[in-house]
């Protein structure tokens, strides 16, 4: 079994890059990569970013460097806040305090596929929006400056005026980086919705071409969400915008929603079922025979004569399927002909469905039936006891719609969103596992951005955003625990912080004492104040384990405190002892199974102890 150090060292473009070297190992020296090499593998598949060569795409001023942005590693990790959610040790709901893109970095091994569904509401960029302000070098100090954990002066949020010079440009820097990890979080079949309004839904639309491919666009749904802004200078607008691009088109199915008061007024005395019928042929729009040649075609009537496709015009016009489906349909009887003036027409027989079945029709792109930002704020109301801590929430049916649409439908099927605000979407999805009886799970991200002094949040004692949204969520699952809700009812709470391991510091002077100071002190890789709680957390996510992972003690060792770390997602084991010395007693106790990791601190053990627990297990030390 292998044996090795680790460090918090995992991006997702480092699996990117493993794949490619399997597939062009020749492109690869002494660990770099050659790119004379794998530019003549790639040949004329290689596009370039020479600035004087042409080809369509979105460009702006930092594109580069906010694609660099997601790639470099986070020096944070997540800390347990225990006593601020609810049901700990049993939900597998998340609430993460932080910067999202840093979130989403220390996210991207242990939720790598497993979401179903994103949903985010970042800044529209209206001029007067906050927006982050994301510094290249180290985001995650401006993070800990901003939420008052450095005692420098700093701001990661900042107005984004449209007098300046980089308008749309800051925008898009600050987009980029995180639509880029968010898409690796995403299962095959999960899709992302982005709410948006007139500002940069062009630019948005063109980004998330460049992030999740053209072809994965599904829909842009218009949302009647407002009353009409009367200040808007020449007419009253009263619609946003949500896209919903899919992580592959191909693997996504849209949820639907069931038809009611359907008649079926015929009955079939062979099939003894009740059916109605529709024409065969295409009607209403590209129903002609120009609008698709290879849907014209002929058909055998009763009386064998050929029956094709024409339109009440006379002139032709087109099968609504293939020349296979027309083919199966009429060997399964699904199809009847009716005689119009010595005219053969095709009609499709539906049939009444049976019990417990139902009929689905897709769900319409112009959302003006699921409330507007009015009914959010009525929701908060009833929440906060009449008072409204958060301007302008989503209300809950429109994430719930878009939910269904995202066919969210499944038991642990999970939401994702990292703009959370108020936590709609977290009290949404509560509401949709409510109805169907089922469990779906969610993981709201939002910084913790300070309220105003004298607002009505603040007033409430809810200093910052995230607060808001975590109150919401306990009350909303308070009120479901009266109504008798099942399902998962609880959630536990994250917060961003430095990394338990000390970050290397480069030295380029010439004095001796001060390079051998700096690797005297590298060597015990752990902070000062590590405690063993935060340092499990941190190497459950570097292993890949998620967050709302089962967490137990193996009793039979007596001697060290010995954590066994399971999730339903991993087929593996994680065990840890962060003791200062493992036990004689406890090394001869352990059980492990085949592939289980042991994470232990390389003081503790002996080489000879680490040869012995190398045989057993995966055994990575700190």
């Amino acid at each position: 079994m292998p044996q090795e150090k680790m460090r918090p060292s995992f991006t997702f473009d480092k699996e990117r890059i493993e794949q490619l070297r399997a597939v062009v190992p020749e492109a690869f020296a002494d660990g770099k990569i050659n790119w004379d090499v794998l530019h003549a593998a790639l040949g004329d598949n290689l596009e370039s970013e020479i600035a004087d060569t042409e080809h369509f795409g979105l460009f702006w001023p930092g594109k580069r460097e906010a694609r660099r942005l997601a790639n470099v590693p986070s020096t944070g990790t997540l800390i347990p806040a225990k006593g601020e959610g609810i049901d700990e040790d049993q939900t597998h709901n998340l609430f993460i305090e932080g910067d999202n893109l840093e979130v989403l970095k220390i996210l991207q091994k242990s939720y790598a596929g497993r979401l179903k569904m994103i949903y985010i509401d970042p800044p529209y960029n209206t001029g007067n929006d906050f927006i982050y302000n994301d510094v290249f070098q180290e985001p995650l100090e401006s993070y800990l400056i901003q939420t008052g954990q450095s005692d420098q002066e700093g701001k990661v949020l900042v107005t984004n005026p449209k007098s300046s010079g980089r308008y749309h440009s800051n925008w898009l820097n600050m987009m980029y980086p995180r639509l880029r990890l968010a898409r690796n979080l995403l299962d095959d079949d999960g899709v992302i919705f982005v709410s948006i309004d007139d500002n940069e839904i062009h630019h948005l639309r063109m980004l998330m071409n460049d992030t999740f491919g053209e072809e994965n666009f599904v829909a842009i749904l218009p949302w009647k969400g407002r009353g009409g802004r009367q200040a808007s200078s020449h007419l009253a607008e009263i619609h946003e915008f949500i896209l919903l691009y899919a992580n592959n088109i191909n693997d996504f199915s849209a949820g639907g929603k069931i038809k009611e008061g359907e008649v079926f007024p015929k009955f079939d005395q062979i099939k003894k079922k009740r059916y109605k019928t529709q024409l065969a042929r295409k009607w209403g729009s590209a129903s002609r025979r120009q609008d698709r040649p290879n849907l014209f075609y002929s058909i055998s009537g009763p009386n064998g004569a050929d029956v094709f496709p024409k339109l009440p015009d006379g002139n032709d016009g087109r099968w609504r399927f293939g020349k296979d489906t027309m083919a199966n349909k009429i060997s399964e009887g699904l199809i009847e002909f009716n005689n119009d003036k010595g005219q053969w027409i095709a009609y499709e027989k539906i049939y009444e469905p049976s019990e417990g079945e139902e009929r689905i029709n897709k769900f319409n792109t112009w959302l003006d039936d699921v409330g507007t930002t009015a009914n959010g704020t009525d929701e908060l109301k009833q929440l906060f006891d009449g008072k409204v801590p958060f301007d302008f929430p989503k209300p809950t049916s429109l994430i719930y719609r878009l939910a269904q649409i995202a066919n969210v439908s499944e038991n642990g099927d999970l939401i994702m969103d990292f703009f959370a605000g108020s936590s709609t979407t977290a009290h949404a999805i509560m509401n949709k596992a409510k109805d169907d009886n089922k469990t779906y799970n969610y993981i709201m991200v939002q910084l913790p951005e300070n309220t105003p002094d004298e607002s009505i949040a603040n007033n409430l004692g809810l200093n910052n955003i995230a607060e808001i949204g975590k109150e919401r969520i306990r009350k909303a699952i308070k009120i479901k625990k009266t109504e008798k809700a099942k399902g998962d009812l609880g959630f536990k709470v994250f917060k961003l912080d430095h990394s338990n391991y000390k970050a290397w510091e480069d030295y380029h002077g010439e004095d001796i004492k001060q390079l051998e100071m700096l690797f005297d002190g590298a060597e015990t890789p752990l902070t000062e104040g590590w405690t063993s709680e935060s340092l499990l957390t941190e190497i459950m996510l570097i292993q890949g384990f998620p967050l709302d992972s089962t967490i137990s003690t193996q009793p039979e060792c007596k001697q060290n405190v010995i954590k066994i770390v399971t999730s339903q997602t991993i087929e593996h084991r994680l065990l840890t002892c962060l003791d200062e010395k493992i036990r004689e007693d406890t090394l001869t106790r352990l059980k492990f199974n085949a592939g289980d990791i042991f994470v232990c601190l390389d003081s503790a053990v002996t080489d000879q102890a680490k040869m012995r627990i190398a045989n057993k297990c995966i055994l990575r030390t700190i």
